[in-house]
């Protein structure tokens, strides 16, 4: 395996490559970012894991600085896991720019409307900086295959927007989130929760799949079922941002007549900010 620092050296590893599989990351990895890898590797003998915590996505008041960085122990995990190149670029590499401070990246890519919308509207900009991202490392590493999570549901579906408009020719692959057992979505945001914050982060996967199992039992006041979960959490020790009953093919808010539909939610316990979603089909 080989770790990568600049755009240079990666295109010059690359340019025999004819078949490239690629997962993008922000490092601080645990067995979900793992799957990703395994997943990479049934499409490709060249498996790209790229690191670089993004400052284009994070708000002014969010966790750029403290966001954990442990790239020794991830570099570890991606060997053992046959990744066979890790990109660790550092601010400066990534944005030609960049004058220390600010980094001056006056072109971006504008996401569609659904951006703003979900982890969106509290996160303004966020998608712009996640879309600008990626689009930068889909050209330095230029895959036939790039593997993301979908756990992070809205971003998986606007790179894929990203993709088609822009005529990529990249396959998108979405994999199924990892959890721990007590059904808590596997997230580096994980690290910030408390012992006893740990112990009841899984409600927020239990009211997805109550709203889930409301649904499936002919519940379509999807706008009740939304506010019911959301008090749920709240009398729970929660600061529900969203419950949202979606159609999994357009992101839309979903009517009577979908069939294929997503259930998202994003809450705070304590000072973390947790994100899951379930998909499901009536």
């Amino acid at each position: 395996m080989q770790i990568i620092n600049t755009i240079a050296e990666l295109r010059s590893v690359l340019k025999n490559q004819s078949n490239v599989a690629f997962v993008p990351t922000m490092g601080n990895l645990h067995a979900g970012h793992v799957q990703l890898v395994e997943v990479a590797k049934q499409h490709a003998n060249c498996v790209v894991v790229s690191i670089f915590v993004n400052p284009l996505q994070f708000g002014p008041t969010e966790d750029l600085a403290s966001y954990p960085r442990t790239l020794d122990a991830d570099c570890k995990k991606l060997k053992a896991a046959g990744a066979s190149i890790v990109f660790t670029p550092t601010v400066e590499e990534m944005y030609a720019d960049f004058d220390g401070k600010n980094l001056n990246q006056s072109m971006t890519i504008t996401p569609p409307p659904i951006a703003n919308e979900l982890c969106g509207a509290a996160r303004p900009g966020h998608f712009a900086g996640v879309a600008t991202v990626v689009m930068k490392l889909f050209n330095m590493v230029q895959p036939s295959v790039a593997v993301f999570g979908q756990k992070d549901f809205q971003q998986l579906f606007i790179i894929k927007q990203m993709v088609k408009q822009f005529n990529l020719p990249i396959h998108i692959i979405g994999v199924d989130t990892v959890r721990e057992p007590s059904g808590l979505a596997m997230s580096s945001r994980n690290g910030y929760l408390t012992n006893e914050q740990r112990a009841t982060a899984s409600q927020l996967n239990g009211a997805l799949r109550d709203t889930v199992q409301s649904v499936k039992n002919g519940n379509q006041d999807y706008s009740q079922l939304e506010q019911q979960a959301k008090s749920t959490l709240n009398k729970q020790g929660w600061a529900a941002d969203y419950i949202s009953i979606r159609s999994s093919l357009t992101l839309l808010p979903a009517c009577n007549t979908d069939t294929e539909l997503v259930v998202l939610g994003a809450a705070k316990l304590g000072n973390t900010r947790l994100i899951d979603n379930l998909t499901f089909n009536i």
